[in-house]
């Protein structure tokens, strides 16, 4: 069977109820296919690969432990690859995985997933709730105040630009821009 985009959101959506996370998951796929194209890589795979990265989130949140570990097994039921569930998997090295983030896309969604969350949060509290007049200084000004949005894990972040390479800044420059053409779907902008 084909892996699709719109059969990766059907399993997505069987899986979690939460608009919210939904929400966050297309914040992750629009992320990752602007780190496919900037790197040349595969977009529909990376995107796919944001997409369902919390698949399991939905039936372990009140146990995190137990996040990225229920995916894998309902990801080869459904026939995906071995190099996207090795991804989910690794986006949760340290905290409910000993999977290491060893390849380029392994790397970038370990990287982006928090960085997603914190930048809708500087969004939330901003007044226009946008993401289309926000600059790298506003996100790096709320980056420092460790009581906003204190569920975001910042090493991780910080963590994932040093295996990439890239400097903070650019990493959070490239997920802003990254994430403004998907503003509407989640829940920002006016």
């Amino acid at each position: 069977m084909e892996i699709t985009r719109e059969r990766t959101m059907e399993l997505l959506r069987e899986h979690n109820r939460d608009e919210n996370h939904i929400k966050h998951a297309l914040a992750v796929e629009a992320t990752m296919r602007h780190f496919a194209r900037k790197f040349g890589e595969d977009e529909e795979i990376w995107g796919i690969t944001g997409l369902i990265h919390d698949l399991d989130w939905g039936k372990t949140q009140d146990d995190p432990e137990k996040h990225c570990h229920l995916a894998p097994e309902w990801l080869r039921e459904a026939g995906y690859p071995d190099e996207i569930i090795r991804a989910l998997q690794s986006h949760g090295w340290g905290i409910c995985t000993d999977v290491e983030p060893k390849t380029l896309m392994e790397k970038t969604i370990y990287a982006i997933d928090e960085l997603t969350g914190f930048i809708v949060a500087v969004a939330l509290v901003r007044p226009s709730r946008s993401l289309q007049d926000m600059a790298v200084k506003s996100v790096k000004k709320k980056w420092k105040d460790k009581r906003f949005a204190a569920g975001v894990d910042r090493s991780v972040v910080e963590k994932g630009s040093e295996m990439l390479g890239m400097p903070l800044e650019d990493l959070i420059s490239d997920t802003l821009e990254a994430m403004k053409p998907v503003e509407k779907e989640i829940g920002l902008g006016e």
